[in-house]
């Protein structure tokens, strides 16, 4: 990565080991879209270099230039889209070259695998004719030898059987299968260099590893230099050779994975990391989010973009845009920008923190034992079913599928149980069951200790206000036409609230951290985090006693994440809120939940305080689950006794 190509390291260091010329070179790499509000400076100044068999992890928040930059070194740009530096091949430019041109090394020398392999594969054809088409595009064989090698390399990236699946198409995949599939077609032709865009967002923990060991096997297998950008830091400890940390469209740190991760020295990397949850410790303290959201891209002043959030900023901060400057000498490489990057040690300048926590707020019911606390929710037996269909005119039922199986347990006031388990395992299910308020015959569910079944119309939606959601993705759950007043109040009118509706918004706006003043802006004005926050303001307009949340922070960056996170734990200690939380990502579970039930086919198969199961896992499933996750260091991710890799292997329990 370093723009002296003639030096030479080893494993730690930041050129090819065996000293030889790198394969792709980027240099002063500017990229920018013209706008109604004028132009956006999507990438700006990015240099690196990339080398055969080693892996480049491009990490940052949403909007930082990571995608843009794959997407210009891929050619994929819009024409409206303005390019300057160089992007060079082994010797060739690749900007301004022609398009004509540019498809020649696209999947041929260049592979991607792009983030949505729903987009990314034509629904109307087999995976089979997509591997073949990019197979024949570049190289001159017949139908029936492309074939061949689509088996092949469907074989090499996990696909069962794949003499038969070859001919299937992607919606008859699940979501891994079909990430396999994309990268399948990626390394059809051997290329040199293999880009991976957020390639396990949205996948469950077991998926993501077993996605890492294919793309690990791919580049050993075609020895070609990667690109993987992502914002989970756990992968990058687990894949990266070299690391470049992004913020608003530039590089603010560069270094090998070992060295960023052990001596980071721009405080927005010490943010990230601050703000990562691990699953390998019990944590008992808020995590270190960092405070605002990232600049617009627009009219962008000259200063240090990151001065108005960083902890630690100086007048000298906002005389201009500190350079990517060298640390040390004896750590050639590692690079960042930042003026006070010389006092940065081991996390802190001059022994102080940058970012500490927010201080932990009181829990209320901490000295009421967990048996002697209300019973807020009780599930007895539930169990829920759905028919499986055939035909097209004619509808007829030819099985069923038994999604939740006989499922039993209690949560207790200001408590936080965590449901976990792979996608298709029956949380949403059973959510949706208890949500429903209707349950199916021999199921009890007891709220605030009221049989549900027993209640009369009018009583079932009064009970509903002890009782909210808040949904995973916050854009879709919002109404884009109404104010966050108008979502805010919605709950409160339909459900008879008596009280000042406007001052109640106000208080709740302040509960979760907005800005009152902003109450009249709607949904589209406000960040990923900020909207799931107006959900979250929603959802105690009536003050329930139970929330529920279905994966709020899946598609959150880790930053926004830990202050959702720190909200939640917040809030249920200062009110003594019960959360019933889904997630798939135990790194979150683990700082939040004070139990938590392991889901797998409808039932589960493990559960009791999350320390306990976390630290003493008995089910092989649950053992799965913790060691897919990749921890965020090198050095023990690197060196787990039993690693993701060999674990996601494993037979299904």
């Amino acid at each position: 990565m370093t723009t002296d190509t003639t030096n030479t390291h080893g494993h730690n260091g930041l050129t090819d080991s065996a000293g030889g010329e790198p394969v792709l070179s980027v240099r002063d790499l500017t990229v920018s879209f013209p706008s109604e509000a004028g132009i956006v400076r999507a990438v700006r100044g990015v240099d690196f270099d990339l080398y055969p068999g080693r892996t480049l992890a491009i990490v940052g928040e949403s909007g930082s230039g990571k995608s843009v930059t794959s997407l210009a070194i891929m050619g994929l740009l819009p024409d409206y889209a303005k390019l300057t530096g160089s992007i060079t091949y082994a010797g060739t430019e690749l900007i301004g070259m022609s398009d004509k041109h540019m498809c020649d090394i696209r999947g041929a020398e260049i592979g991607m695998v792009f983030q949505d392999p729903l987009i990314a594969l034509t629904p109307v054809f087999t995976v089979g004719n997509q591997i073949i088409e990019a197979i024949r595009q570049h190289q001159y064989v017949s139908h029936k030898t492309a074939w061949a090698q689509a088996v092949e390399l469907l074989d090499l990236v996990g696909i069962p059987e794949p003499a038969k699946r070859v001919d299937s198409f992607p919606h008859e995949f699940s979501g891994g299968m079909r990430q396999r599939v994309v990268i399948a077609v990626a390394i059809a032709n051997n290329p040199r260099v293999l880009i991976a865009d957020e390639p396990t967002t949205a996948l469950d923990v077991t998926v993501q590893a077993q996605i890492l060991d294919v793309l690990r096997i791919a580049q050993r297998e075609t020895g070609a230099a990667t690109i993987m950008i992502t914002h989970d830091m756990g992968v990058v400890a687990d894949t990266a050779d070299d690391v470049m940390v992004m913020y608003a469209g530039r590089p603010v740190e560069r270094a090998d994975v070992h060295e960023l991760f052990a001596d980071p020295k721009m405080p927005y990397t010490i943010g990230l990391l601050g703000s990562t949850p691990r699953v390998d410790r019990p944590s008992t303290q808020p995590l270190t989010p960092i405070v605002g959201t990232p600049p617009s891209l627009i009219d962008l002043p000259t200063a240090c973009a990151f001065a108005p959030r960083c902890p630690v900023s100086i007048p000298a901060c906002l005389d201009n845009e500190p350079a990517l400057l060298d640390i040390k000498q004896s750590t050639p490489g590692h690079r960042a920008s930042c003026v006070r990057s010389a006092e940065i040690t081991d996390f802190t300048i001059n022994g102080t923190e940058l970012f500490t926590a927010p201080p932990a707020s009181t829990d209320i019911l901490a000295s009421v034992p967990r048996e002697q606390r209300d019973s807020i929710l009780e599930v007895n037996h539930l169990h829920k079913s759905f028919p499986l269909t055939k035909g097209a005119l004619v509808k007829r039922r030819v099985g069923t599928v038994q999604a939740v199986k006989d499922l039993s347990f209690d949560l207790r006031a200001g408590e936080c149980l965590a449901i976990v388990g792979e996608s298709g395992s029956g949380k949403t299910t059973t959510l949706l069951e208890i949500m429903n308020l209707d349950p199916p015959q021999d199921t009890i569910i007891t709220l605030c200790g009221q049989d549900v079944e027993q209640l009369t119309p009018r009583q079932r939606r009064a009970a509903r206000t002890d009782i909210q959601i808040v949904f995973q993705d916050p854009i879709s759950s919002l109404d884009p036409r109404q104010t966050v007043n108008e979502i805010i109040t919605e709950p409160l009118r339909s459900l008879g609230y008596t009280g000042d509706i406007d001052e109640r918004v106000t208080e709740l706006m302040g509960l979760v951290g907005l800005d009152p003043v902003h109450a009249e802006r709607f949904p589209g004005q406000f960040s990923g985090g900020q909207r799931q926050r107006i959900g979250l303001a929603r959802a105690l307009a009536t003050n329930p006693k139970i929330i529920v949340l279905d994966e709020p922070v899946s598609a959150l960056d880790v930053s926004i994440q830990a202050g959702i996170i720190n909200l939640l734990v917040d809030l249920k200690r200062r009110l003594g809120l019960s959360l019933l939380f889904i997630a798939h990502d135990l790194s979150v579970i683990r700082h939040l939940s004070d139990r938590v039930a392991v889901m797998y086919q409808g039932q589960f198969v493990e559960q009791g305080p999350t320390d306990e199961v976390f630290t003493r896992p008995q089910h092989a499933y649950t053992q799965k689950l913790l060691a897919a996750i990749p921890i965020p260091d090198p050095n023990v991710q690197r060196h787990r006794s039993s690693s993701a890799s060999a674990v996601a292997k494993q037979t299904q329990p």
